[in-house]
């Protein structure tokens, strides 16, 4: 069956993260994304690991459901920070961590209470090092996977510029043979990262990190395979181009830490750019962050564009909303974005409409400038201004010289 999977979310008991961001709304938002295994997100939490065992309840091996939405299924899944000092310097590196039972996460988060506040966030931090969490996990059950999560932002990666590693055996050593994948972030696509070889032997998978529901699957994968733990996890770990079929991605340079720069002077450089001003902000004088593509550069030895064998296609989406927001020429949050989005997906999922209807179907369900733009995306008609230090990237489908001219009752009708 065709699974589209989310594993990285984050709930209400994180920093920075919606209030509605609980089980039942997850359920609801990913019924209408069109994902069908999603993960729990922030399962060291205890009153979220307490939500889990009250609000879901068992399905196939090492899945959850939530009665009300039977379609979709829960993961149990978390994110760790870890804060260490590692070969005389400072290493910040979260990690996705996923629990095959709910007696292996209760048993992680009881040892997990005993070296740090769990209570603090969702997400939390440790002082001691990636390679003793990789063990702990490994002594409980060696069904746990752990990936290293958003593995090229600048401040929080296992290959970040500021605190990171040059490589997975750099950072866990002797237990790099447990690390099956990596997850590549916003800011990095699969493409990107086939310039190393030395990532050849790891699956690329992608997730959203939501923090908040319209969030969910803006980067997501598609495994063909049953639905279970076990099944869903040997696909990762196998790297099995006949289970998993690719990944849905994010445009990278619309990820808020692609070029280098400094968001607070303005000052945004492609690597190029960084190296003629030897790494300094022309306007304050400091050192620019340091983004995705640069790093990228810095350790690739591929040319861009090499394609690896056995690489797992990839597909880049832009949010439905997004694209509707363009073609009415409103914002994302707006009252009549949100309504087309929902007349919408009523209809059908949102990444049935992004990916499987045809142009017919389309132009019935929608409004004339979002199938154009759906169109448009499908062809990879887009023009994008880099995200960077922290800044969304600015994706754009409509040039406005170029805009069709479309009116009748379908557009009127809108109004």
């Amino acid at each position: 069956m065709r699974i589209i999977a989310d594993l990285h979310i984050h709930t209400r008991y994180s920093r920075a993260t919606s209030r509605e961001m609980t089980l039942p709304t997850i359920a609801r938002w990913a019924k209408r994304k069109g994902i069908n295994l999603v993960g729990t997100g922030d399962f060291t939490h205890p009153q979220h690991l307490r939500a889990i065992e009250e609000e879901l309840v068992p399905a196939e091996e090492g899945l959850f459901v939530f009665e009300d939405e039977p379609t979709v299924r829960f993961m149990l899944t978390a994110e760790i920070s870890n804060i260490y000092s590692q070969a005389g310097r400072l290493r910040k590196i979260h990690t996705l961590v996923f629990a095959p039972s709910l007696e292996s996460a209760k048993k992680l988060t009881e040892k997990l209470k005993g070296l740090g506040n769990v209570y603090a966030d969702g997400r939390p931090v440790f002082g001691f090092s990636v390679v003793e969490l990789l063990k702990m996990a490994l002594d409980i059950s060696e069904d746990f996977l752990l990936v290293p999560a958003h593995a090229w932002t600048p401040w929080f990666s296992i290959f970040g510029s500021n605190s990171g590693f040059d490589s997975i055996e750099e950072c866990f050593g002797e237990y790099s043979r447990h690390i099956y994948a990596i997850e590549t972030g916003l800011s990095s696509n699969p493409e990107m990262n086939w310039r190393l070889s030395a990532l050849d032997r790891v699956t690329l998978i992608s997730n959203s990190d939501a923090h908040s529901p319209a969030k969910l699957g803006r980067e997501a994968n598609v495994f063909d395979c049953e639905m279970s733990y076990p099944s869903v996890i040997n696909v990762i770990k196998k790297k099995d181009p006949e289970r998993f079929l690719f990944t849905i991605e994010f445009f990278p340079e619309e990820g808020k830490y692609h070029y280098d720069g400094h968001r607070e002077c303005g000052v945004v450089f492609s690597p190029e750019e960084t190296r003629k001003a030897g790494g300094v902000c022309p306007v304050c004088g400091r050192a620019v962050t340091v983004g995705v593509m640069n790093r990228v550069e810095e350790l690739a030895d591929r040319p861009p564009g090499f394609v690896p064998q056995g690489a797992i296609p990839q597909r880049s989406l832009i949010p439905l909303e997004e694209i509707i927001a363009e073609a009415l020429e409103k914002g994302v949050g707006t009252s009549a974005v949100k309504k087309e989005y929902r007349r919408m997906t009523d209809a059908y999922d949102e990444f049935t409409i992004l990916m499987d209807l045809t142009e017919e179907e389309l132009r019935k369900i929608s409004h004339p400038m979002v199938a154009e733009g759906i169109l448009k995306m499908r062809r990879g008609e887009v023009s994008i201004r880099p995200g960077f230090d922290g800044e969304f990237g600015r994706i754009k489908l409509f040039e406005e010289p170029q805009k069709p001219q479309t009116k009748g009752p379908t557009q009127m009708g809108l109004f």
